[in-house]
């Protein structure tokens, strides 16, 4: 763990927002779309260096989704812009026909997702995205977990042809994952090695599975935790070889139990090697409204949970 030192706090939009200016300079074919939350999505600094190459789409995302689906079929690549809810729940017709089902070059682009959005409340704070994202084929799911992953992901998934959907937030979250290291998407992200449990966690849950290994470390427990940024396509051989080594397993994610990262990897276990696992997760409620940090407290998604989540396991092993 001695490489993934928390260096600074930043939240992971910001991330997205200086990842998208330096795919601009890089990339002519990159455009930009967003619809009225330029600062929130932090594409103010794109939208002022490519006028050009950016659209104001308003407070009209089905249109949006449209036009980037039209802008993919002249070769160009769109990367659209809005609040997780509105980025799936509000299009999630128009993204199924128009992007996922004709294969579509679209870059669907999430800010403010989860329960972390914190004092908006449950109608803003998008808890079901995961899953319905990564059930529509042809559809690649990420969900970065700092700042320099967030825009390592922006940049990487310029190159991959095809639909995405990249998952990120707003509050400030500890900077851990070094800045120049690679961004593969689909290969999980080996944090700390460990022979009792494995935790699989992604987003802004992976700085609190580091936490929790270093407490339980204390205790004599040799915890691997392994960062999950690709939901789909997942590392199977990656979970499968943790989960074989240790015997037992927990997932974290800022996401509703069902359908999420937990879910993705307990059908891949019970395929391949049943294994005792537990879900730190969001259990089937909307959330409310409260700081990032009371909210992640009360509805367990935090160090001590995972904690809890690794010694009941462990007396299942």
């Amino acid at each position: 763990m001695e490489r993934f030192i928390e260096t600074d706090k930043k939240d992971t939009r910001s991330g997205f927002g200086d990842g998208l200016l330096e795919l601009g300079k890089k990339n002519k074919h990159i455009v930009a779309l967003c619809a009225d939350l330029t600062g929130s999505l932090k594409m103010d600094a794109f939208a002022k260096t490519f006028p050009g190459r950016f659209i104001q789409a308003g407070i009209a995302e089905a249109n949006m989704i449209g036009m980037a689906a039209g802008i993919a079929i002249g070769g160009k690549i769109p990367f659209t812009g809005t609040f997780a809810n509105f980025s799936t729940g509000r299009v999630y017709d128009q993204i199924r026909q128009s992007v996922a089902y004709s294969d579509k070059n679209v870059k669907i682009c999430a800010s403010h997702a989860g329960i972390t959005l914190g004092e908006d409340g449950a109608t803003h704070q998008m808890l079901e995205d995961i899953g319905m994202m990564k059930m529509l084929p042809n559809m690649v799911v990420i969900n970065p977990c700092d700042y320099n992953q967030t825009k390592a992901a922006t940049i990487a998934i310029a190159d991959h042809i095809g639909p995405v959907y990249l998952r990120f937030g707003r509050p400030k979250v500890p900077v851990f994952i070094p800045k120049y290291e690679p961004f593969i998407i689909g290969k999980a992200l080996k944090i700390n090695e460990g022979t009792d449990v494995s935790i699989f966690a992604t987003g802004h849950l992976v700085w609190e599975a580091i936490v929790a290994a270093k407490a339980l470390e204390s205790e004599g427990l040799s915890v691997e935790v392994i960062n999950i940024h690709t939901i789909k396509p997942l590392d199977d051989e990656a979970i499968l070889a943790s989960a074989r080594k240790t015997g037992c397993v927990v997932s974290a994610e800022e996401h509703q139990r069902n359908g999420g990262l937990g879910d993705s990897i307990a059908q891949l276990l019970a395929r391949n090697l049943p294994t005792p696992m537990e879900m730190v997760a969001i259990d089937d409620q909307f959330g409310e409204s409260g700081t990032p940090e009371q909210l992640m407290e009360k509805y367990g998604l935090n160090s001590e949970s995972i904690i809890l989540a690794v010694k009941r396991v462990l007396a299942r092993k």
